[in-house]
């Protein structure tokens, strides 16, 4: 139990032992439908009619085919990065750093799809950019988590600053060595060959992230629930003192699954610049990294609600352009994103604590 004064009350913070299975569930999106009432108010207040607004969004991401189709190529590297920052919560580890794995990912794909494409097998292209992209995040994220594995430095501050050297390192190529020559002076790599690019699902343009989200989610959610390693993270999470007495060595089980977060951060570089765009470009994740972090707080850190809800995200980012259209800015997405997060994390604390206001006896002189 905790406590503290608030005027003249006393709150008193109590941690519920019984955590009903029904609320884990409507309690979010009981949070979700408040934020969206509390961001409608702000929308009233600039002058637009709420309704409209949210009504403008949800045809905008999903009231067509095509829309639907550009609301899952938003929504891929929101699934991975999701998934992610979810492996490494598992342990506890705070991964802030999806960002930057996801920009040296897209980098290691850049180099093989611009440098070793024409002396590789045709067949084998896409492949090696699978696995040099995995490869590149899962060492950036090592690199950022060393320190708390062998030093007990805090990886939030390190996996963040991690991102800007990161997103300062992708500009340095695209402005610099690797700029396209016969690009019009555009800060842009010169155009992927055919077979450094992903597949396409036919009739449409959603590539083969899709697919490679779909098993990631899976395979994790098998291991967090039916593997004997998957047990190890989840008790290392809630208490590296009673993980040590068993035995478990914490550090090696750190870096393993930092490596598993960052290779998974560095494959969605590798959707975007070989699925979407076709070429490495400044500013390609667009953010990807940080919304990420609020999907995975918002599906509990579920592999498979992580899906459904970065489907949720991908729809109110497609839907967001058309707002401009209304006359408000794209960037009331990213309030109602703050929002969502905010209410959910508030949810979260109300399922495990309760609060009670109470007014202090007065002492009797």
């Amino acid at each position: 139990m905790k406590s503290g004064f608030v005027g003249s009350f006393l709150i008193k913070i109590f941690f519920r032992w019984k955590n009903y299975r029904k609320s884990r569930f409507l309690i979010p999106v009981f949070c979700i439908i408040l934020a969206l009432i509390v961001c409608a108010g702000f929308i009233r207040i600039l002058g637009f009619e709420p309704g409209a607004v949210y009504l403008r969004m949800l045809r905008g991401g999903f009231g067509s085919l095509p829309n639907f189709f550009e609301t899952v190529i938003k929504a891929i590297p929101l699934m991975l990065c999701g998934l992610a920052v979810a492996v490494a919560y598992k342990m506890l580890l705070m991964n802030i750093g999806a960002e930057g794995q996801f920009c040296v990912g897209a980098l290691a794909a850049t180099g093989v799809a611009l440098f070793w494409s024409q002396s590789l097998p045709g067949w084998s292209v896409i492949w090696v950019m699978l696995l040099a992209s995995f490869l590149a995040g899962a060492l950036w994220a090592v690199l950022a988590v060393l320190p708390r594995a062998y030093l007990g430095v805090s990886e939030i501050i390190v996996t963040l600053m991690f991102n800007y050297i990161a997103i300062l390192l992708l500009d340095f190529f695209v402005y610099g060595p690797w700029k396209d020559p016969g690009g019009a002076n555009m800060p842009l790599s010169a155009p992927f060959a055919p077979e450094a690019l992903l597949f396409k699902f036919p009739g449409t343009n959603i590539n083969g992230g899709l697919l490679m989200a779909l098993v990631i989610a899976v395979i994790l959610y098998v291991v967090f629930r039916k593997t004997t390693w998957g047990f190890q993270l989840s008790v290392i999470g809630e208490s590296c003192k009673s993980a040590g007495y068993a035995g478990m060595n914490i550090s090696r089980n750190m870096l393993i699954t930092m490596v598993i977060s960052g290779g998974i951060s560095g494959l969605a570089g590798l959707t975007e610049v070989a699925g979407v765009v076709g070429r490495l470009q400044p500013g390609i994740s667009a953010g990807y990294g940080y919304t990420a972090i609020i999907i995975a707080y918002i599906s509990r850190f579920n592999p498979l609600i992580i899906l459904l809800v970065s489907l949720l995200f991908g729809g109110m980012s497609t839907g967001g352009y058309g707002l401009q259209i209304l006359g408000l800015p794209s960037q009331i997405v990213n309030m109602l994103q703050g929002a969502i997060l905010l209410f959910v994390l508030g949810g979260e604390i109300l399922t495990r604590y309760k609060v009670r206001l109470v007014r202090p006896e007065r002492e009797v002189q």
